[in-house]
Order: C-alpha cells, then structure tokens, then sequence
C-alpha cells in the first residue's frame, strides 16, 4: 500500500494529518530537502506547502510521486 506525506509546516499541515496523512514538519528549506530526500518508496502522492514547493523547485528524482501544491 502506498503513503501519502505532507511536508512544510506543521500548523499548515495539521488538518491533513487527520486525514491520515503522514507530516513531515519542514520550517525551512534544509529541514524541507531532508524531508523530501528521506521519503521512503512506497509514498505516491506529497502534499506540499506552499513554501516547501518553493523550497524543492526540482522534484525530478522521483518521476514517480505525485506533488501537490496547497494553496496559501
């Protein structure tokens, strides 16, 4: 079965995570490229805030992950 993951910040996050999403709390742009770089395989679809996207311009490394951006 495959994950989803939502990465920026926290209190932008929260409602998704009772939806079962899996946060991954990102303040700023390292904590950001960790995030994205420690996602294991099996997640298909990231949820990202607005200024994680920008955070992570270049998704490219995994073809096979959906991103979505949320809007501010």
């Amino acid at each position: 079965m495959s994950r989803v993951v939502g990465i920026g910040a926290e209190l932008e996050l929260a409602g998704y995570a009772l939806a079962g999403v899996e946060v991954e709390a990102a303040e700023d742009p390292d904590s950001t490229a960790r995030a994205w770089a420690e996602l294991g395989p099996d997640v298909s679809l990231v949820l990202l805030t607005a200024d994680a996207a920008v955070a992570l311009p270049d998704r490219s490394d995994r073809p096979n992950v959906l991103c979505v951006v949320l809007p501010r």
